[in-house]
């Protein structure tokens, strides 16, 4: 299987810039798999969509302020990091830029508040760093850091918590879910009133969803670890809901990763890593339908949502997707696999 079949050409016009006006006004493709066939309707309607026998999944993962941009003591170089992951408590793995310039034991500086040290390096410009600093680490990222937009974003964001869910609850990511960003709590609470029941999960968003893959061979693509946890409680509501026979709607290719990633059986409350690649040929084992937005060219997420719907479904849902002038990526519209 080649990354090539998963190519298409988008036109940078449909590249969105800037959320919807309003999270739930945004577009919505529904794809039905039994009929293979592909309706439009906005976000709100997905109330319509969903039945009283589904369970919507979310990923309440928060985005920090992970960019940071600091001076190398010694040269006074300029070096960004952009935090993916806290390895331990103070030990943080990041993509650094230069890297280069970062060998073990190089200090960079972010003003009087923090300074990291480079202590390992790693494949793809990753290093890991011990962080100094006094107080509260995620104040201090208030501080010094900036969201951590995709680079496809040229716009300036003018409200941060548009790159936020609205349940967004445990800091820890370096990107959004956004297939989240659709939802509002109105929308939210006349779902619950409609007897669906909503299970909070947690993924933090890290490299292995969002690196691009360089080769063109799928197998070759190494997926890094990211860490999610399940409570006991979303287990509990979890595991009833396979008992009972109703469907598993993911809200997000992170929330399906975390779901397929740690059922064996049954699923198991903790916190654990996963590498999970889903690409075409996958058995899927406890989803059921998935709320996505539309992908990068060659991209994992566009591997995964093809593994659910079929190559040709999805190749025939872009092109329609393109020719009606949907928008696409973190802040574009929205698809529902069912």
């Amino acid at each position: 299987m080649r990354v090539s079949d998963f190519d298409f050409d988008l036109p940078k016009s449909l590249i969105a810039q800037h959320p919807s006006e309003k999270r739930d006004h945004s577009r919505l493709m529904v794809i039905d798999r039994a009929t293979e066939t592909i309706k439009h309707r906005h976000f709100y309607n997905i109330i319509e969509e969903l039945t009283s026998n589904d369970v919507l999944v979310i990923n309440d993962t928060k985005v920090i302020p992970a960019r940071l941009l600091g001076m190398k003591l010694g040269t006074d170089a300029m070096i960004e990091l952009l935090l993916l992951k806290e390895i331990e408590p103070n030990l943080w793995e990041a993509m650094t830029k230069p890297a280069k310039r970062v060998k073990v034991g190089t200090r960079i500086n972010f003003g009087h508040l923090l300074e990291a040290e480079c202590v390992s390096i790693h494949d793809e410009g990753i290093r890991h760093y011990k962080m100094h600093y006094e107080g509260i680490f995620i104040e201090i990222l208030e501080q010094l850091g900036t969201m951590p937009l995709p680079p496809y974003i040229t716009e300036k964001l003018s409200e941060k918590d548009r790159y936020q869910t609205v349940y967004a609850k445990d800091p820890g990511s370096a990107a959004a879910p956004t297939a989240g960003l659709h939802f509002t709590k109105e929308l939210l609470q006349t779902i619950r009133d409609q007897g669906i029941e909503i299970i909070p999960i947690t993924l933090h968003v890290g490299l292995g969803t969002f690196k691009p893959v360089q080769t063109d061979d799928v197998l070759s693509h190494h997926m890094h670890e990211e860490t999610y946890t399940l409570t006991e409680e979303s287990t509990l509501r979890l595991n009833r809901a396979r008992e009972m026979g109703k469907k598993i709607v993911c809200v997000g290719t992170t929330s399906l990763r975390t779901l397929e990633s740690n059922f064996q059986g049954t699923f198991k409350s903790g916190t654990y890593d996963t590498s999970i690649f889903i690409y075409p040929g996958y058995t899927f084992k406890v989803v059921d339908k998935l709320i996505t937005n539309f992908h990068l060219p060659k991209s994992t997420l566009i591997m995964l949502v093809s593994a659910l719907a079929g190559n040709e479904l999805i190749k025939r849902a872009y092109h329609t997707a393109i020719e009606e002038r949907y928008r696409f990526f973190s802040f574009g519209d929205a698809m529902f696999i069912k």
